[in-house]
């Protein structure tokens, strides 16, 4: 009957210290001639001290004494003790200190510090052991706040240089992020009084590591801590797994402990951080709303407790979307609840539940973290089951540095960066998300995961056009690259060649970026400086070869078709009404008023002062009359108490530019004179950060400039503003290269680009 492998790896390690400890009493002994000298002990520290010895582990062991022993005695005592353990060919790291020496050298280095929280006398006087370890407890304790800070640093750099258990290509049990580092750590953490943690949990997922360490040895012959692939299928046979399965299992242990890590350093800094003046209202602590059902409370995001999951899964979107966007840490009980409570996602998703998903896959480096923990918590399947099939799974590319599934979101995080280079910043950050979904079946990944992604597309709410331009980026994400590195660019053909693929400078622009992305996302040598000069030279070519061609930029959406125009042949001067209605998560604001120059940057304007977030507007104009369609953030308005805060800016009665301060933030706007078939106006499409007033700000300095916006449409992605507005000259006539360009920089250098 075999032995299974966790319980025979466990107590072997236990023999294995057993066994050391009656090695080092017997060479102590004959070293000092007494079983118990007064004042001297030899402590076994860290793995060894835990009774945590893997089979090739060195004996970390300390000779400690205290102060009323002649140093030249324990110094002859220690050289017989380690001569008679190298003459038997044990591997050590040791130390001689006193007492004194000991607590001065814990106070100095932290690993010193963490080494003898684990102490255990092994042979002689178990009294000074038990003196020198309270005092390294006891300092470790009140200096935590201090201490800490050494570890965190330290940690951040060994995993800068380690990786992540769970997605690293070649991962290292001891020193990756959620290896058996992080876990001793964690004890230390403990050990402060200053934070509790699910301490079972922690041990047997160290214990699980442990394991596979021991395995490890075994198999490699060596001591070793790099799971190196090629031991990998005789690792699991040992452990009767398929490899595959293995790998998946050791990565999840190591996905977990970094987790508890997480939750702990967090729940540390706030520990050591907490504001005893915190504000707590008469029904409980003040909570910053974030979304609907979303709060912001001491530092978290937080799920309100008038939020109804169980009809609103929705509600799970916003809460991460907050926390990825604001770089906060989402509340452990809020998770929890989510679990408990969440409902299921609906067949097809309303477009707020789209909106919501692609302002989480478009937080940028905040969506990795969200998405992890989520995945922990098991929420992320059910809104995409397909999942399963990538996660954790090692790359068959020996240039990836991540799992398929932690390489997916990096590339997520990384399209961020191109997003104003692209009309639809929404679709690049799906098919990002995407682009590797089939690597979990048989067959191309590109080939059979275009089918997947078109029906996630669809699912989470696409219309049929958007979801086929998202699988089309899925199929054909590996052409650039391929084609670049492989074939004479130079050659016309070859960029005829890839134009007939991609067809429009749309698609070209949107698969440029996710190829940069994925490349970005890859390694180092996947976006070497020789490949990104092939890649950039291609698209070049082929852009030059599109010229000219229809596109499908949807450079304007129009009027929406669900909304009747209203009539707008009896509007003058003094008419201005306002209706509203609920849309998803916010609202629509129709306007119909008397159409003048300025009209729609005063109503921008006057939207921010009401506090509400412009998502998308939309103008039509006829004889003296403008009818502007608005949608925002915000649902439940009164659309009578609008129409007075919009009259009031209207009339001139509120100045705008004292009630309006515009931030133009640290990123770079992007704007741009674009080209139209029929030139009956000159279109300036800006691209910037979403933020309060930008709208207002666009549009006062294009009349400041003495010009008219016969019409403008905006829509936002994520936290991306994607504005057109058609601009025309006193005249009504599109205005001159000149003109135009001028109004670029103006527009630019209004939006901060002049920095």
């Amino acid at each position: 009957m075999s032995v299974d492998p966790p319980a025979h790896l466990a107590r072997a390690r236990r023999e294995r210290s057993d066994e050391a400890d009656r090695l080092l009493t017997r060479v102590f002994g004959e070293a000092t001639g007494m079983s118990s000298p007064g004042g001297l002990a030899l402590v076994a520290v860290g793995g060894y001290g835990r009774r945590e010895l893997s089979p090739y582990s060195d004996l970390d062991v300390v000779l400690l004494h205290d102060v009323a022993w002649d140093e030249a005695e324990v110094a002859r005592i220690a050289q017989e003790v380690w001569y008679s353990l190298w003459d038997r060919r044990v591997t050590l790291d040791h130390a001689v200190r006193s007492v004194d020496e000991t607590v001065r050298t814990a106070s100095e280095d932290y690993r010193a510090a963490m080494g003898m929280l684990d102490a255990r006398c092994v042979v002689g006087d178990l009294a000074v052991v038990a003196s020198a370890r309270a005092r390294v407890l006891g300092d470790w304790r009140r200096e935590a706040c201090r201490r800490i800070g050494e570890v965190r640093t330290a940690r951040n750099e060994r995993i800068e240089r380690f990786g992540w258990l769970a997605h690293a290509a070649v991962p290292d049990l001891k020193e990756s992020g959620g290896g058996l580092r992080d876990s001793v750590t964690l004890r230390a953490l403990l050990a402060t009084w200053l934070v509790d943690l699910p301490r079972d949990e922690a041990e047997s997922l160290r214990e699980q590591l442990l394991d596979v360490r021991d395995t490890l040895h075994e198999v490699a012959g060596r001591r070793s801590d790099r799971l190196l692939p090629e031991l990998v299928p005789e690792i699991a046979e040992r452990w009767s797994l398929d490899p595959v399965d293995l790998d998946v299992r050791v990565r999840d242990v190591g996905r977990r402990i970094a987790h508890l890590a997480s939750v702990t350093w967090r729940r540390m800094d706030a520990t050591v951080s907490r504001d005893p003046h915190r504000r707590v209202g008469a029904r409980g602590p003040d909570i910053e709303p974030a979304a609907p059902g979303v709060g912001i409370l001491a530092g978290e995001v937080v799920v309100t407790r008038w939020a109804e999951p169980a009809s609103d899964p929705e509600l799970l979107l916003r809460f991460a979307a907050t926390a990825a966007r604001r770089s906060l840490p989402m509340n452990p009980a809020s998770i929890a609840r989510l679990v408990r409570e969440l409902g299921d996602w609906p067949p097809a998703w309303p477009g707020s539940t789209r909106r919501w998903m692609v302002e989480l896959l478009g937080a940028g480096p905040g969506l990795v973290e969200v998405w992890e923990e989520l995945d922990i918590a098991g929420l992320i399947e059910p809104l995409l089951p397909e999942w399963r099939d990538i996660r954790l799974r090692g790359s068959s590319s020996p240039v990836h540095r991540f799992t398929i599934d932690r390489h997916s979101i990096e590339t997520c995080a990384q399209t961020t960066r191109g997003s104003r280079e692209v009309a639809r910043p929404d679709l690049l950050v799906v098919a990002a998300l995407l682009h590797d979904i089939g690597k979990g079946r048989d067959g191309d990944h590109s080939q059979v995961g275009a089918p997947m992604a078109e029906a996630i597309a669809m699912r989470w709410g696409f219309s049929t056009a958007e979801s086929a331009t998202i699988a089309r980026l899925v199929r054909w994400h590996l052409l650039l690259p391929t084609v670049a590195t492989r074939r004479d660019i130079e050659d016309p053909q070859t960029a005829a060649n890839v134009a007939e693929i991609v067809r429009t400078s749309s698609f070209l622009d949107l698969l440029a970026a996710l190829t940069v992305g994925d490349a970005l996302a890859t390694s180092d040598q996947a976006w070497s400086r020789w490949r990104r000069g092939l890649v950039e030279g291609l698209v070049g070519k082929v852009r030059a070869v599109l010229a000219g061609s229809p596109d499908d930029d949807l450079v304007s959406a129009g009027w929406p078709s669900g909304t009747p125009l209203p009539d707008l042949s009896e509007v003058g001067p003094a008419t201005l009404t306002v209706t509203t209605e609920n849309h998803h998560d916010g609202s629509l604001v129709l306007v119909v008023c008397g159409d003048r120059t300025g009209l729609l940057g005063d109503l921008a304007g006057a939207m921010s002062v009401a506090g509400l977030s412009i998502r998308s507007v939309r103008v039509a104009t006829d004889a003296d009359g403008a009818a502007t369609l608005w949608e925002v953030s915000r649902p439940d308005l009164d659309a009578q108490v609008l129409r007075e805060r919009l009259r009031a800016v209207v009339d001139g009665s509120v100045n705008l530019d004292r009630r309006l301060a515009f931030d133009p933030g640290d990123t770079m706007p992007r704007v741009t004179v674009l080209e139209a078939m029929e030139q009956t106006a000159t279109l300036l499409e800006v691209r910037a950060a979403d933020r309060r007033a930008l709208l207002w700000m666009v549009c006062r300095t294009i009349t400041g400039a003495g010009y008219a916006i016969r019409s403008a449409h905006t829509d936002t992605y994520g936290d991306e503003a994607r504005d057109v507005f058609y601009v025309v000259d006193q005249s009504g006539e599109p205005l001159t290269p000149e003109d135009a360009d001028s109004l670029r920089r103006r527009v630019f250098e209004a939006l901060g680009g002049g920095r």
